[in-house]
């Protein structure tokens, strides 16, 4: 009999519409899975009675022919995506026990597709990480183990539970937020399928806030496909969200397939970094020699400003965090700790409910803002930010359709290993990635081969703007050539 978890989301939707199972049957089946796999530490709320409830109503909908695209799909929700009536802390303290009484546009989207809520998952806390280890709910443990040890991995953060969760066959596929990779990293990390959508094209209206210039939601699938179908269903203009573009939706599904014969597809010297990785190297030339047989033509570009990302990354970032959690003080919802006055009680919540990397984040962008040292820090890393999203809309009017580099500079690392001591050894994981939300560009991971030590590594494309459907031609060409990567199942 067939495992009906290991089926990617789009094998579980034709299945679906062939009748083949019921809806009910799926969700049990990962409801199942869930509680099998506690030890990955995934899933901070599971939903299972709201499930068994949506897929009843998922069954009985297909047995009538309706229902939409993700009719009777089990989906995980990261913990930063308002839910009505289920618990959204952002992994925080400072929200504990918080209930919205409303629901994300991106999730109402969801449901009005008729996916189904399986749960929330685990994330570090309000984005502020890379491994999934800020979470008050304890660290996301990575499905993948290198070969012949025992140490337990990070997943990649922030949206590490729900890369995991994928990685793991816990549901059909799952969604999150990319800050500055938080999507494309722990995709890369866990063998998977992650893309951070352009700017705009997915409201970020009811998910919370870390940087609001650069906040995005999209997808995590086991297949390019799975990805493709969920923007489709995730994207569309909000009028609750000025930032969301009025563009229409297309089917990006169908773009899967289409001949890259012709394509310019980027190289950017600047991506070759002293040190690099020989695997990570081997591996961005494998990528580019797989574009280059299926008919795309490779150029060598230039980014300059692609050394300067990553500092103005973390000042712009943290300044705009600083702003966004200025309004978490104790007074309306979530934590309060009391105080002899109300001063007393705002520094007193704070100091518990903020964790140790969001108060240095939050430090450290108060200090960029702060009278004296705006111009300096703030106003300056915002000017290199117009050189950077200059830099690709040269590449973009020199006829370049797509760039290819690497999504990580390495593999999954173990937990503790990195940013206990120097917490910058921590942010270089983004170094990769940033440029694409500064610039407000779409970027899709691949996983694209192995290393040494049996670990996955992916590969990034980055498109023009509002241009997801060549990312996802292209990516499933990468697809196709690389083959899937699963880890053997420990928990």
């Amino acid at each position: 009999m067939i495992d009906l978890t290991s089926l990617t989301l789009a094998q579980a939707r034709d299945a679906l519409r062939s009748k083949d199972f019921s809806a009910t049957e799926l969700v049990d089946a990962c409801l199942a899975g869930l509680e099998r796999a506690r030890a990955l530490n995934a899933f901070v709320l599971e939903t299972p009675e709201r499930a068994r409830l949506m897929a009843h109503a998922a069954d009985e909908r297909l047995a009538k022919g309706e229902g939409g695209p993700l009719v009777g799909l089990p989906l995980a929700i990261k913990d930063l995506f308002g839910t009505e009536g289920v618990r959204t802390t952002a992994c925080s303290h400072i929200l504990d026990n918080f209930i919205p009484p409303y629901e994300s546009t991106v999730t109402a989207n969801l449901w009005r597709d008729g996916a189904v809520l399986l749960g929330k998952t685990n994330a570090d806390e309000f984005a502020m990480g890379s491994s999934n280890e800020t979470s008050c709910y304890g660290a996301v443990v990575s499905p993948w183990r290198r070969r012949g040890s025992p140490a337990k991995l990070v997943p990649g953060g922030s949206s590490g539970g729900s890369a995991a969760a994928v990685a793991a066959c816990l549901c059909a596929g799952a969604i999150g937020t990319d800050t500055g990779g938080s999507i494309r990293q722990p995709a890369a990390f866990c063998g998977i399928v992650g893309l951070k959508p352009t700017y705009g094209r997915c409201s970020r209206w009811g998910v919370v806030a870390f940087a609001s210039s650069l906040d995005q939601a999209g997808p995590f699938g086991r297949s390019v496909r799975d990805c493709a179908i969920l923007l489709r269903s995730m994207a569309g203009h909000d009028p609750k969200d000025t930032t969301c573009a009025d563009f229409a939706v297309p089917d990006y599904e169908a773009a899967i397939g289409a001949s890259i014969k012709g394509m310019r597809i980027g190289i950017p010297k600047e991506y070759r970094m002293p040190g690099m990785a020989a695997e990570i190297e081997a591996l961005w030339q494998r990528g580019a020699d797989w574009l280059k047989e299926a008919g795309a033509e490779l150029v060598e570009i230039s980014l300059p400003m692609t050394k300067y990302a990553l500092p103005a990354y973390y000042i712009v970032a943290p300044a705009e965090a600083s702003s966004n959690l200025a309004r978490y003080d104790g007074v309306r919802y979530g934590l309060r700790v009391p105080g002899r006055d109300v001063i007393e009680m705002y520094e007193q919540t704070r100091a518990a409910g903020f964790g140790k990397e969001v108060r240095r984040r939050i430090m450290i962008g108060t200090y960029v803002l702060s009278a004296g040292y705006y111009d300096a820090y703030y106003l300056r890393a915002q000017k290199v930010r117009t050189l950077i999203k200059r830099d690709f809309e040269k590449c973009f009017a020199a006829g370049v359709e797509a760039i290819l580099t690497p999504t990580t500079p390495s593999a999954a690392f173990a937990l503790g290993e990195k940013g206990r001591v120097d917490p910058i050894e921590m942010y270089l994981n983004d170094v990769f990635t940033v440029t694409v939300n500064m610039a407000g560009l779409p970027g899709i991971s691949v996983p694209a081969g192995l290393d040494s030590q049996g670990l996955p590594l992916g590969l990034q494309l980055i498109g023009r703007p509002f241009a997801e459907e060549t990312l996802f031609t292209l990516g499933a060409v990468i697809e196709r050539a690389a083959g899937s990567f699963a880890p053997e199942k420990w928990w």
